[in-house]
């Protein structure tokens, strides 16, 4: 059997006192693209955060491409990777934020080459080229001189999405990456999204747009209180949701 692109097993996460994610099974098979909703404060973002290891999990396993994050087993114990090795298997990961994130001293083309040429030690001109392939595809390819600041929020996402996939992963992760745009500008990244899942790109998408996840998911995912209640398609979980909490959060978003 092929191994899934990614496999949570019991994963348990706390802020000191505080537990955010509470035995969290959750399986993503290569080409999958994987919603995850609930209200604010349910522990998606915390969730997503956790598959790359930026932040550490307090119980259970992750797993992605076949390699467990942040950690190898020796006889029965865990040991935490080294940063280097950890940013290794980070980069095989690429990860949208709600904010862009994005070095305001550099121009578009910049931004999305600065990982390949420092982390993977592409040469200048190959990463400039796939660099302008990138921004073309997410339909900046007239703004590669640009700075930020000369750039909608939109326009910036769609840079920051440029810049993870120049890194080749073989996983998206998005962090609601159309909360902080203006309504108007929330199509044009979304459209870039439907383009990454139709050309078969992996992605676990935490997101508030339930149009979207209708859409383009194969699976929905609720979670709340850090406890993931109900998974399935987009149209039962959206359309005929079997418990109680997803019915009283969708009864009021959609």
């Amino acid at each position: 059997m092929t191994e899934p692109m990614l496999r949570a097993t019991s994963v348990g996460k706390s802020f000191g006192a505080v537990q955010v994610l509470r035995d969290v099974n959750l399986t993503v098979e290569s080409g999958e693209v994987a919603c995850l909703i609930g209200p604010s404060g349910s522990g998606k973002s915390t969730f997503l955060r956790c598959i790359n290891h930026l932040e550490k999990i307090d119980g259970g396993e992750m797993w992605v491409g076949g390699e467990r994050v942040g950690y190898r087993r020796v006889g029965n114990k865990l040991h935490e990777l080294r940063e280097r090795e950890v940013a290794r298997r980070r980069a095989s990961i690429g990860m949208v934020f709600q904010q862009f994130n994005l070095f305001p001293h550099r121009t578009a083309l910049e931004n999305v080459t600065e990982g390949p040429i420092i982390v993977q030690g592409v040469n200048r001109a190959e990463a400039a080229d796939r660099g302008r392939r990138l921004l073309e595809r997410v339909g900046l390819g007239t703004k590669v001189h640009n700075y930020p600041s000369q750039l909608s929020g939109g326009q910036q996402q769609r840079v920051a999405i440029a810049r993870a996939l120049a890194m080749n992963p073989s996983l998206m992760l998005f962090d609601e990456p159309t909360s902080a745009l203006d309504p108007e500008l929330v199509g044009e990244v979304l459209d870039v999204m439907r383009d990454l899942a139709k050309s078969g790109m992996t992605m676990v998408v935490v997101t508030h747009e339930m149009g979207f996840a209708r859409e383009v998911a194969d699976t929905v995912h609720f979670m709340s209180d850090g406890v993931l209640v109900e998974s399935g398609p987009p149209a039962r979980v959206l359309s005929r949701p079997e418990h109680a909490r997803t019915q009283s959060f969708l009864a009021k978003v959609l």
